[in-house]
């Protein structure tokens, strides 16, 4: 498939919330030339210059679904570009890149070292003294994490400490410190931001976090790994 320069492929497997993904990549991406495209066809995700993978539901039915999508053609579409193009994954879409997730004992993408892991957060309270509820819905904090003295590129020009919209009963864990590029804090730490190479990827959710996640959104497009 032929396409323009310039050209971000959300991916469209059945499970991805597409339309408000797209849409603020599409106001992210206003006046720079940058064409946004939401695609189920693998030639399009290999000739894209750069990929969006959304999640949204069950780890494995989004396993399932992008495994089953083409005969396995846009799985394998996704794995060559997140070996040689930016690739930005948003929430099930993070959780997807790691080893293996604990929600349905499924696999994952095996692309950062690390699992997912349900919220344990039985017995414990909130500052206001009221219960953690799960899953976590609403606004939190995040918190850009330093490697080599200074935040992941995709942070710049975003202050340390804004707050971003999460929807999640399960976390990402990582192996390797380096990969995380961020934590917030609900009952605990957890890295909500992870990022390898020219992988970045968050649980919470860039598109309903107004102007903090449209920034990032912005840093991806131009951003050269």
């Amino acid at each position: 498939m032929s396409l323009k320069n310039n050209t971000v492929a959300v991916v469209d497997y059945g499970m991805g919330n597409l339309r408000s993904v797209s849409q603020a990549v599409r106001t992210a991406a206003a006046d720079t030339g940058w064409e946004v495209v939401v695609t189920a066809d693998p030639e399009a995700v290999q000739a894209a210059n750069r990929v969006v993978l959304p999640g949204q539901g069950a780890m494995p039915d989004c396993m399932r679904e992008l495994r089953e999508a083409h005969d396995g053609g846009l799985q394998q579409a996704v794995l060559d570009a997140a070996a040689n193009k930016p690739l930005f994954g948003v929430c099930v879409g993070m959780q997807m890149l790691l080893d293996h997730s604990d929600e349905g004992d499924v696999p994952g993408l095996g692309l950062i070292p690390g699992d997912v892991r349900k919220f344990d957060l039985a017995g414990k309270n909130q500052a206001d003294g009221s219960r953690f509820k799960v899953p976590q819905m609403g606004w939190n904090r995040v918190h850009q994490t330093l490697h080599g003295g200074k935040p992941h590129a995709l942070w710049a020009g975003i202050p340390d400490g804004s707050f971003y919209y999460f929807v999640h009963s399960f976390y990402a864990q990582v192996q390797q410190g380096e990969h995380c590029a961020a934590e917030a804090d609900y009952g605990g730490l957890f890295a909500c931001a992870v990022a390898r190479d020219n992988i970045f990827a968050t649980q919470f959710h860039p598109e309903k976090s107004s102007d903090q996640g449209l920034a990032l959104f912005r840093n991806f497009l131009g951003w050269k790994p």
